[in-house]
């Protein structure tokens, strides 16, 4: 397949022209790849307006993924969130303005709770309400499998049509929703099914694919740089090829809303390079590297770790009984293995095949035979099974988020309103969401996770 954006930044690098433009290492080695690290000068088109190279590789994207339309994020799945959430908030508006004598509601989403931060932030920005989905049984706020039981009584109790059902599949622990079940219960109901994909680029390369726009969904974000060969901050917005054309006309001016005029050319280019290996070896590559992670998970539950069930290229740890997750995580540092997330319960290991056998086995190494008893339940299960009960809304998000705010110890925040939402990064996960009143549930919950100061609204 072609490779327009890199094709290019080859050819600018080979003249050694003198760089009169943005940005201002000129092209001389600071980090080493400043020669091909450009702006969106004449002949480089515009991420914002593409008609010639970058135009043509969020084509070769779309191709690949199957979509309507895909376009290009350099910041991540962050930027492709907020776009959708506009997207489906205006379309939700203009279709109420349709109908005479209606007047437009503020949108409204029903939405896993395990949103990433971006969801509320997105939400704030569009003034939108939601009503949110907690998994029937759960001990992570990471973890988010929703039945479809529970959504059908979501949407059947709904005061009236959401913009959206959005969901995080697959969620930062690795668990994956019946995306297929669920947008068929959205579709009966008239409903757009949103997906933040953002762990799940690669799930579209399997024997059997199951990438969001392969069974269901709607629209969907995949941030290409957690499971793809690309550079950080890049990411897809994929519009599946059922919506109406109201959202191709407007994806690019919602993208440009929420995105840098001065988009990463190395991440334009890792993205484009991204479409050549797809289209080749990359199907093959992953379907090899499935036997390897899937014997490494065998084990290491033979040397009495619980692995958790989970997609293909997460190995998800449960902390056993007298070994927190942040222990077990140091564990592995000391051996010079880095983990992608720990809390006190999990330790979250992400593969690609970009790794190879040997980080397996130092993996296996590195952790040994089980010393502890395992751990059926954690006490943020029993935290957890209580937030079912919504905390009081006391504010909108919006109202939330652009009042006055001040901060302070956890310890002192029972009965204040939430104000940013309160997140540790990884997982960006919000444990209070803005607007919210602080009940002791939350509050046990925050101080379970380790958060020690909150943002409140100023009384």
């Amino acid at each position: 397949m072609e490779t327009p954006i890199y094709d290019f930044l080859q050819q600018y690098q080979a003249r050694q022209g003198v760089r009169f433009h943005m940005p201002g290492h000129k092209g001389k080695h600071f980090l080493g790849c400043e020669d091909m690290d450009i702006t969106d000068f004449a002949g480089a088109d515009d991420l914002a307006k593409p008609t010639t190279i970058i135009a043509a590789s969020e084509r070769h994207a779309s191709e690949i993924f199957g979509s309507q339309a895909t376009l290009f994020s350099t910041e991540g799945s962050s930027q492709s969130i907020r776009a959708m959430v506009y997207l489906l908030a205006c379309y939700s508006l203009n279709t109420a303005r349709k109908h005479p004598g209606q007047k437009p509601d503020r949108p409204y989403f029903i939405a896993g709770r395990n949103a990433h931060k971006a969801f509320m932030y997105a939400l704030a920005l569009v003034d939108g309400e939601v009503d949110w989905l907690w998994p029937p049984q759960s001990d992570s706020i990471c973890s988010g499998r929703i039945s479809a039981e529970d959504l059908e009584r979501a949407l059947k109790q709904a005061p009236r049509k959401p913009a959206a059902v959005y969901l995080t599949s697959p969620d930062y622990l690795g668990g994956r929703a019946n995306i297929h079940e669920l947008a068929e219960i959205c579709h009966r109901y008239d409903t757009l099914l949103a997906v933040d994909n953002a762990h799940g680029a690669y799930q579209h390369f399997l024997a059997q694919p199951c990438h969001p726009l392969d069974i269901g969904a709607d629209i969907c974000c995949d941030s290409a740089h957690k499971t793809l060969p690309v550079l950080t901050g890049g990411g897809y917005l994929h519009l599946g090829k059922s919506l109406p054309a109201f959202f191709k006309d407007q994806a690019k001016p919602a993208m440009n809303l929420f995105g840098s005029t001065s988009p990463s050319y190395l991440i334009l280019a890792s993205l484009d390079l991204a479409n050549r290996y797809m289209t080749g070896s990359y199907a093959q590559d992953l379907a090899d590297w499935l036997g390897p992670v899937g014997k490494c998970k065998a084990q290491l539950r033979q040397q009495g770790w619980q692995v958790e069930d989970t997609e293909p290229l997460k190995i998800t740890l449960r902390a056993p009984q007298g070994l927190s997750g942040l222990e077990l995580a140091q564990i592995l540092r000391s051996q010079q293995i880095v983990e992608e997330y720990a809390d006190r319960d999990y330790v979250v290991l992400m593969v690609t095949p970009q790794n190879s056998q040997e980080d397996l086995d130092r993996l296996c190494a590195a952790l040994g035979q089980c010393r502890w008893m395992p751990s059926n339940e954690h006490q943020s299960q029993v935290i957890l099974s209580h937030m079912h009960e919504a905390p009081e809304k006391a504010m909108t998000i919006r109202e939330a988020v652009f009042s006055a705010q001040e901060n302070l110890d956890v310890s002192q925040a029972l009965g204040r309103i939430c104000a940013s939402p309160t997140v540790s990064c990884p997982p960006a996960i919000p444990l209070a969401v803005s607007g919210e009143r602080i009940n002791p549930q939350t509050l046990e919950l925050l101080q379970y996770y380790g958060i020690a100061k909150i943002s409140v609204v100023s009384e």
